[in-house]
């Protein structure tokens, strides 16, 4: 199974091609310290040939929802410091995910109390976590200055200093899904008229000072960038993604960086259309119910090379030995739904290993 195969290329060197993709599961200690429930969960999952982290905020200003966690400051390196020792320690590799919330958030849900601002005053529709509980009513957010977007590159490379202040291997800077670097390329969330919007140039130019920034702080071959072009969660709209994304994958290529993590949809084939465009090593996020098994959609995704590497979400937060399971053909252990966001270990790390005894009774 090419699954299961080593995978190397310049500083990524991984035992398997299976991904642990980022995912939001809002356990972090009021200052945006993760709490000890992360080490456990990260070091359990240390099997994958790469964990990529939750989105974690560069600075508190950016905050896309109550509870999620941070690496603005040394409390925070040092919190993330034990998740990454205890990775390392089971033989693991982990890239720290910096996620900017941008337009996303409400004051109530940030730590600092902020106002959300995004390249556009474009609210946002949907309902987000507060730090007292329950979900607000959506706000319209402000709409960031050059000088608060010159400010907010800084921040990104200082979080990504931390970051490998912290151990982790490598950051991967989220440009999907909704948030900020995403707000600057889609066509509803950038009304600027400004060098930061209308054409494809600018709509790119906040999104590559931000790589450029991280490569600078900490090396290109650890900058890795997540892209999900003609993705319409969230109330994103891009009415013709080729363009815009062709041309950035070409200026992403020239970086040399460590990875490309692409998001694959219905409406735009991406892995197909810029796989041709980019020489490095890429990572498939296609869904985990495209096939009969989540290896099966890997495995053709591998074997018609349009990836490297393909990430699993869902499958790994209810199977912590998720590599051993598809090596060994085992069934996957279903994902309890109410323990998906909390506070605590329950529905975070008390999901079981599969054991000898349970294969014994197939």
């Amino acid at each position: 199974m090419q699954l299961l195969t080593p995978y190397r290329n310049h500083e990524l060197a991984l035992p398997n091609r299976i991904v642990m993709s980022p995912m939001t599961r809002l356990r972090s200690l009021p200052d945006g310290s993760p709490t000890a429930d992360v080490v456990d969960y990260y070091a359990q999952r240390a099997a994958a040939g790469l964990i990529i982290t939750e989105g974690i905020w560069p600075h508190s200003t950016g905050q896309s929802e109550a509870w999620t966690p941070g690496l603005q400051t040394e409390a925070h390196a040092g919190a993330w410091r034990r998740v990454t020792a205890a990775v390392h320690a089971n033989g693991g590799r982990i890239f720290a995910q910096l996620m900017h919330g941008g337009r996303k958030n409400h004051p109530l849900g940030r730590i600092d109390g902020s106002w959300p601002a995004g390249p556009s005053a474009v609210i946002d529709p949907d309902r987000v976590h507060l730090i007292e509980g329950g979900k607000a009513d959506p706000i319209t957010p402000g709409a960031l200055s050059r000088d608060d977007i010159t400010a907010i590159i800084g921040q990104y490379a200082a979080a990504a200093r931390n970051a490998v202040a912290a151990g982790f291997d490598g950051v991967e800077i989220h440009g999907a899904n909704s948030y900020l670097v995403h707000q600057f390329l889609a066509d509803n969330t950038n009304l600027r008229t400004d060098e930061y919007g209308g054409s494809i140039d600018n709509r790119m130019r906040a999104p590559l000072a931000i790589v450029d920034a991280v490569a600078e702080a900490i090396g290109s071959r650890r900058t890795a960038v997540r892209l999900s072009p003609g993705n319409p969660q969230f109330n994103m709209r891009e009415d013709d993604p080729a363009p815009l994304y062709r041309k950035l994958v070409d200026e992403l290529d020239r970086r040399e960086l460590a990875y490309l993590h692409l998001t694959d949809n219905d409406d735009y084939p991406a892995l197909e259309d810029l796989r041709p465009r980019w020489r490095g090593t890429l990572i498939a996020n296609i869904g985990e119910n495209r096939e009969p098994t989540a290896a099966e959609g890997a495995e053709a995704v591998l074997r018609n090379g349009v990836a490297d590497l393909v990430s699993f979400g869902r499958a790994f937060i209810a199977n912590p030995d998720l590599v051993e399971r598809i090596s060994r053909n085992l069934p996957l252990a279903p994902v309890r739904e109410e323990g998906l966001y909390g506070r605590d270990a329950k529905g975070y790390t008390d999901y079981p290993a599969w054991s000898d005894s349970e294969l014994s009774r197939l």
